[in-house]
């Protein structure tokens, strides 16, 4: 399993892979709008924060994961997809573990949040066991289809990484 930098030509493959209005808020959120369009991702990618990434498993796209600098030593682990075809088999843990991984060694982060729904009880068993803490839940925040939807913010302190942060973000798109 590897991360490689999400370019324009993957646009296509997370379009499909985002098939459906609760898929859509479940992994963005407001962030974008179903269905998911090319232009919506290429707009999202202007953002100087957003350092976007896909997953591949022996060659094949597997998934997806943002990395989104907020500051400091400071980033966000945001909008983590493992596709259909791949789930079960424990690569979420991989693929967030790599994305850990890339934070740390090509950025020097020394903190990663995240926000995941309450609702969505694998994922927050994955980030759990990957050392993350739930320290805020925004109750009555989201909305999908007259739901209210809580959302809790996690946390994992990192070791100070002994590699230089890199000064510039990979721009594929």
């Amino acid at each position: 399993m590897e991360l490689t930098p999400f370019s324009k030509a993957d646009i296509a493959q997370l379009i499909k892979w985002i098939d459906s209005p609760q898929l859509n808020y479940l992994w963005s959120g407001p962030v974008f709008q179903f269905p998911l369009t090319e232009a919506q991702i290429i707009d999202h990618y202007k953002q100087k924060e957003v350092i976007p990434y896909l997953c591949q498993v022996d060659g094949r796209n597997a998934g997806y994961i943002e990395l989104f600098r907020q500051g400091g030593g400071e980033f966000r682990l945001c909008r983590v997809f493992i596709s259909a075809p791949f789930r079960g088999q424990g690569y979420s843990h991989k693929l967030i573990d790599l994305a850990i991984h890339k934070a740390c060694a090509e950025f020097g982060a020394n903190k990663l949040s995240l926000a995941v729904f309450s609702q969505n009880t694998p994922a927050k068993r994955c980030y759990h066991s990957l050392g993350f803490v739930t320290t805020k839940v925004e109750s009555g925040t989201r909305n999908f289809n007259g739901e209210i939807w809580d959302l809790e913010i996690m946390e994992k302190a990192l070791p100070t990484s002994t590699l230089p942060a890199s000064s510039h973000y990979l721009t594929s798109i």
